[in-house]
């Protein structure tokens, strides 16, 4: 099957690539710079994880071992195209011939301001999205796949503009290609993951930890290999229009999870609950500590009103995921982590 990839020098779009690829697709990388996506893709393709996915799919498949190399290496083809999301330039190209299109592109992913460089994430994520959505019907594209966040109900879900932006841009995605899906997820659990990384600088750089009143909200973290699978898993789903959302095995407050990557960080870090949230200036205080954007904290910080709990638990069955606990999520992002850099706090 062939399929593009947008947003595939980030976080999520990195680690699928070579999963695709591993399972015999052919895969085309959309991105406004070649040179960063051929500097994540080959970050990502050589790793050991990679390896040992295309060795394991080899050895499974049953065929002889130069058969395998001849077909591995006919699949791994990787094509990249140059365009953008904002302006539509090169869409027209990269859509040509695909049947699936994983639209990866959105705030904690920095779009870029091309389009609209005064514009604030909404408007970005919003013209992005509507640009694409149309270019891919164009194209005749079979399925979009989309990676949103989870969404409160009700006043919960306009308080946030961040969380009512991915809603907006899930029903552009979805409306305009009948046969797609979108993924909702909450925390994702990786080394390169931005939210996962901002508690891990605040526990490394913070002697005590401000927790504001939203440390009781619960959410389920996901491990980012469960989210690549499920992703991967969706390319060939029989399955209608619709989302699905997901989530880990583990039900924690944000407290809890802070505890928990504390205890795998082997740190112990006292804490100063408040009973209000200040999230504009909580979350500046955040972004300087962990050396974060601002605009995205704030946007993180302002969805933190309620439980973020997936309504349906059944995404992982239906997509054929086992999922990995909250330590063992953890215990693997960090050990990645360590690979490319040192954790102060060790």
């Amino acid at each position: 099957m062939r399929v593009l990839v947008t947003g595939a020098s980030g976080f999520v779009g990195s680690l699928l690539v070579p999963r695709l690829r591993a399972e015999g697709h052919r895969v085309r990388v959309l991105g406004r710079d070649e040179r960063r996506l051929r500097a994540a893709l080959a970050r990502e393709l050589s790793s050991p994880a990679a390896r040992d996915e295309r060795d394991a799919r080899g050895k499974r498949s049953g065929r002889d071992e130069r058969g395998g190399r001849d077909e591995r290496r006919r699949a791994h083809r990787l094509e990249l195209a140059r365009g953008d999301v904002l302006t539509g330039a090169g869409l027209e190209r990269a859509l040509a011939g695909v049947e699936v299109a994983y639209y990866l592109v959105h705030s904690m992913e920095r779009i870029e301001r091309s389009a609209a460089p005064h514009a604030r994430f909404p408007e970005r994520e919003r013209i992005a999205a509507e640009t694409f959505a149309a270019a891919a019907a164009a194209a005749g594209v079979r399925r979009i796949v989309y990676l949103g966040g989870l969404v409160p109900s009700g006043e919960h879900a306009r308080s946030s503009p961040h969380l009512a932006s991915r809603e907006l841009v899930e029903r552009l995605l979805l409306a305009a290609v009948p046969d797609s899906l979108a993924l909702r997820a909450s925390i994702v659990i990786g080394a390169r993951s931005r939210s996962f990384r901002l508690l891990v600088h605040l526990l490394e750089r913070m002697p005590v930890l401000t927790l504001p009143a939203w440390r009781s909200l619960r959410t389920q973290p996901i491990d980012e290999r469960d989210v690549i699978a499920m992703l991967a898993a969706c390319a060939g789903a029989r399955l209608p229009r619709r989302s699905l959302d997901v989530g880990g095995p583990d039900v924690m407050s944000y407290a809890q999870m802070l505890r928990g990557i504390a205890d795998v960080m082997l740190v112990n870090r006292p804490a100063v609950r408040l009973g209000v949230n200040l999230t504009g200036f909580t979350a500046r205080v955040a972004a300087a500590v962990a050396g974060e954007d601002p605009e995205l904290v704030v946007a993180l910080m302002e969805g933190l009103t309620a439980d973020l709990l997936p309504a349906r638990h059944h995404a992982a069955e239906l997509l054929g995921v086992r999922l990995h606990s909250f330590r063992a999520a953890v215990e693997h992002a960090l050990a990645e982590w360590e690979l490319a850099e040192p954790l102060a706090a060790r």
